[in-house]
């Protein structure tokens, strides 16, 4: 295993600012880290940078779900669902540890009208469910050979069965189907570790403010680090801007003129007690909204997340749930489940945008946003990828390489379908002898499982931590399976810089924990400290800034309307 620390993070540094690389990726979130690891993987000497921590934005965000869109069906986006179906099944075969299936429970009620989001309807809901099956079938089809198990009919007794807590009144029948869960911001540092593998250099805060040009082309990006606060540029033959949300605003900087609007889409989830809604191990589609949108019960280890809204726009560096999100989310999980949820059984929220995109030409069409993407090349060379999902990330970075592959006349090739994540290595062969060393080592059983399944086989270095310091095997939090040695390597082999990467991203303490990781920063900041040297006024001013940002978060949620 490669480390990743603070001094690998100043070597790559200075590499970055006296080379010249074939491609330099902007944005490290699951988009950027795919272009990064598709372009080493063809060969290309690779940089990447990024302004705040990878996976900072939306890639640490989402529903954690790797699926087609079973919404998109009724809308016809048939290619959206294959392309997403296609790229479910790769990343179930090429990251077995950190995407694991799930079965959906889609009950179905009398007087439905637009279960899963249906646009149509029949004359008083007559016929909908065969619809929907049909619907189902051409999910299952367009998976192909990667489909993870047909779905099914399920009486009503079943339906209750799987979710007991759905509201039987007017109850007809189910549906079960199968989609993907995975951890968003673990799956964006398990592609950055097999780019880092194959040879590329990245680096977390390192904003890029500007670009040299010769001739009216980019040559290359003034960089800043942030931490070390100064300036250098990083050159490169091909620049690839993969900032999502804030692809304009990088195009802004180029003096280009956007051919794309990015038009973000704000989702919202609520965190709540797995035990209290008393879900089991199927997630529950909640069957009809008046906006015709689709709501997701997910478990996700002791909690469950629950969501998404699609709102608008607002500060892009800090999405926040607003009182009205947190309404409209809670008057639909009690419409549909008969225990009563309020504001004060929530956990934690958080919030991500969608970077939806149309074109900009007045003659287009703009009657609906979408989630393809899109790989735009501009009069300089920037080339910018946005749109797109979590699932689809690798097509994303696919299509781009193509793009560079034909402005190199190189044959494009697609090393990726079959390479497998940082972590994968003899799963799951890797994952009994984790069983057996983690038990002989006092670990509990939800700790073991929930360190294979965030490290795949790189646990194995956590457990050597816990060997060598059997302290570092003790929980962070009493009932979250989190422990010290993840601190230890998230300093050491996933370049964490700051508390919130490791409280908000390479664990997910700030979304399980209902003090949002207030209550355990000082020892986190402490364990940091050890490892990266930093005196005891730093450590203080760190952890003073984590707990200044958790407050205003829930002073914005408690006062945004």
């Amino acid at each position: 295993m490669q480390p990743l620390s603070a001094r690998e993070r100043a070597s790559n540094l200075n590499e970055l600012a006296h080379n010249t690389f074939d491609i330099l990726v902007i944005g490290g979130g699951v988009t950027g880290a795919g272009v990064a690891l598709d372009a080493v993987a063809r060969g290309y000497s690779v940089a990447l940078v990024e302004k705040a921590d990878f996976a900072s934005g939306t890639s640490s965000k989402s529903t954690k779900l790797v699926h087609g869109g079973i919404r998109y069906l009724p809308n016809f986006d048939i290619s959206l669902v294959h392309e997403a179906l296609v790229e479910r099944g790769l990343l179930l075969q090429n990251a077995p540890f950190l995407v694991s299936p799930v079965a959906f429970v889609l009950p179905i009620y009398e007087g439905d009208k637009h279960p899963v989001g249906m646009p149509f309807t029949t004359p008083k809901g007559i016929g909908l469910n065969r619809l929907l099956d049909a619907g189902l079938w051409m999910y299952d089809g367009l998976a192909g050979r990667r489909n993870i198990s047909r779905h099914h009919h399920i009486s009503r007794q079943e339906v209750l069965e799987r979710a007991p807590t759905l509201v039987s009144e007017g109850l007809k029948e189910g549906f079960i189907y199968y989609d993907g869960q995975t951890n968003d911001a673990r799956l964006t540092m398990a592609v950055l570790h097999t780019a880092v593998r194959s040879g590329a250099l990245i680096a977390n805060y390192t904003e890029v403010t500007g670009f040299e040009k010769a001739n009216n082309r980019i040559t290359g990006a003034i960089v800043h680090d942030v931490i070390g606060d100064q300036q250098f540029t990083v050159r490169a033959r091909h620049i690839v801007n993969a900032t999502g949300v804030f692809s304009e605003q990088v195009e802004s900087l180029a003096e280009e003129t956007p051919e794309l609007l990015v038009e973000p889409s704000k989702g919202v989830h609520l965190v709540l007690s797995r035990e209290q809604l008393q879900l089991g191990d199927d997630a529950i589609v909640l069957p009809e909204t008046e906006d015709k949108r689709i709501l997701f019960i997910v478990p996700w280890e002791s909690r469950a997340i629950y969501g998404t809204t699609d709102t608008g726009t607002g500060d892009l560096n800090h999405p926040t749930a607003s009182q009205d999100d947190i309404s409209y989310l809670l008057k639909y999980l009690n419409r549909y489940l008969t225990v009563s949820i309020s504001e004060d059984d929530i956990i934690s929220t958080y919030a991500g945008y969608r970077p939806l995109v149309k074109p900009r030409q007045k003659n287009a069409s703009t009657a609906k946003l979408s989630r393809t993407h899109a790989v735009i090349e501009s009069p300089s060379g920037l080339v910018t990828i946005t749109g797109g999902k979590l699932t689809t990330y690798r097509r994303m970075a696919q299509d781009m390489l193509d793009l560079i592959n034909r402005r190199d006349s190189v044959k494009p090739v697609h090393p990726t379908e079959s390479l497998p994540l940082q972590g994968s290595a003899a799963w799951p062969l890797t994952q009994h002898e984790l069983q057996r060393r983690g038990t002989r080592l006092g670990l509990s059983s939800n700790i073991i499982q929930h360190l294979g399944g965030a490290y795949g086989s790189n646990a194995t270095i956590i457990m050597d931590l816990v060997e060598h310091d059997p302290g570092l095997g003790l929980r962070l939090i009493d009932d979250l399976p989190y422990i010290k040695a993840e601190v230890i390597y998230a300093c050491r082999y996933e370049m964490a810089m700051k508390p919130a990467d490791i409280l908000s991203r390479r664990t997910s303490i700030v979304l399980e924990d209902r003090e949002r990781g207030q209550g355990v920063v000082d020892e986190v900041t402490h364990l940091m400290a050890q490892e990266l040297n930093w005196p005891s006024s730093e450590q203080q001013q760190l952890t003073q800034t984590y707990l200044s940002q958790i407050q205003n978060q829930v002073t914005a949620e408690k006062h945004q309307i």
